[in-house]
């Protein structure tokens, strides 16, 4: 993308926990919402959104992305997915085939406050 990597914001979450799990993606200001991700706890949603916004990311062909979420857990785990070539679990499996199949993934965690998918989530569910 000319002027610099494409920002992809991911959130997961689930109501109540476990529960219902939904996720959030936002790519250049288009907002993605999954709804029906089935039951799970809010680690497992979390994963399937950092799915979707890479299979997002794969789908509109994105050589230059940069995965960025607010779960530092699921975040730390697929760094360590990334680095060693080494996913323990569906989720992390997952990942690393969707990783594997196109250009290097970058991921970064993020304060909740500054992700995007996580507020189009808090949009969905006003207080």
């Amino acid at each position: 993308m000319p002027g610099g990597r494409t920002k992809v914001y991911f959130d997961g979450g689930c109501r109540p926990n476990p529960g219902r799990m939904e996720a959030a993606v936002v790519v250049r200001g288009e907002v993605h919402l999954f709804s029906d991700m089935g039951q799970g706890g809010s680690l497992d949603a979390e994963w399937l959104a950092l799915i979707e916004a890479l299979s997002i990311v794969r789908a509109q062909g994105l050589d230059d992305a940069v995965l960025l979420g607010d779960a530092l857990a699921v975040v730390g785990k697929a760094q360590e997915v990334l680095a060693t070539g080494r996913a323990e679990g569906v989720h992390a499996t997952r990942f690393h085939a969707l990783a594997e199949a196109g250009p290097p993934v970058r991921l970064r965690w993020i304060r909740r406050g500054q992700n995007l998918a996580g507020i189009a989530l808090a949009r969905r569910h006003p207080r």
